[in-house]
């Protein structure tokens, strides 16, 4: 196994750590898909129970993973989480012998505000804001292959998390063109990633529609994905298990804890 953190770059405050198998394994080495794993936290802190324990997950199933800490408070506006997973995707690719990892599929997986930036690494991924960090490659050396959204933060318009939308803006009181520059619904394009989404009906910190609306705009523009709404469940939920529960019983919800298999699944068959 492979267990290092990797400094992405100028971003003092950004770190890749892999968690992943490595040539040396007693068995005939092969190239795993990947997955980078991005927490949710409103973009002004990282949750822990969307880290660890859905890569550990993901990991169990075959695929290569990391987990990204990405900038927050401060440090989340000018794009500079968007900036982070951008070079965090490169990093992977660029090292796929190393990680025995299989470079035409790496996923981002990311949950809330982590879900905005997984999007928007699947969506803005030929933004001019990332030309630095594509320089002197492939531009698509930066798009995910797929992306694995979990009541993602989507849309700046009225159903917007506008904590989520404050610390990208680096302000309170953000203008509609700032405000718009993130409202990804707006930037979904025929070369958007595809994706796995799911969502609750009943979360009412991040409301279903941003899901709703991703999946609207991605129909318009043929690009494919699963959409999964469940019934229950608040915001959060992570695994919908005792494991990522913290001991309080409104995060374990047993049916909604199917969308973990139904998207190791999607991930698994993905074809391009």
């Amino acid at each position: 196994m492979i267990y290092e953190t990797v400094q992405l770059g100028k971003f003092a405050e950004a770190t890749l750590t892999p968690i992943c198998f490595s040539h040396t394994m007693e068995r005939s080495p092969r190239a795993h898909r990947a997955v980078i794993v991005c927490p949710g936290g409103g973009y002004n802190h990282l949750s822990p129970r969307e880290a660890e324990p859905i890569a550990a997950q993901f990991l169990a199933a075959g695929f290569a993973t990391f987990i990204l800490h990405y900038g927050v408070g401060k440090n989340a506006a000018n794009y500079r989480p968007l900036k982070q997973l951008a070079l965090a995707i490169r990093h992977v690719r660029e090292n796929a012998q190393k990680y025995s990892v299989d470079p035409d599929y790496i996923f981002v997986c990311g949950f809330s505000a982590g879900g905005h930036l997984a999007a928007s690494a699947g969506i803005l991924w030929n933004s001019p804001v990332l030309d630095e960090i594509a320089a002197g490659a492939p531009r698509d050396i930066v798009r995910p292959t797929g992306m694995i959204l979990g009541y993602p933060v989507i849309s700046a318009g009225k159903i917007a998390h506008r904590d989520s939308f404050y610390e990208l803006c680096g302000k309170e009181n953000p203008t509609e063109e700032e405000l718009s520059a993130f409202s990804l619904e707006k930037h979904v394009s025929a070369d958007t990633s595809p994706a796995f989404i799911w969502h609750t009906f009943a979360d009412q910190t991040v409301p279903v529609q941003n899901s709703l609306l991703l999946a609207e705009k991605m129909t318009d523009a043929g690009v494919p994905f699963e959409l999964h709404v469940f019934p229950q469940g608040r915001h959060g939920l992570s695994l919908c298990n005792e494991l990522t529960a913290n001991g309080k019983p409104a995060f374990i919800e047993p049916h909604t804890a199917q969308w973990l298999n139904l998207a190791l699944r999607w991930a698994t068959d993905f074809t391009l």
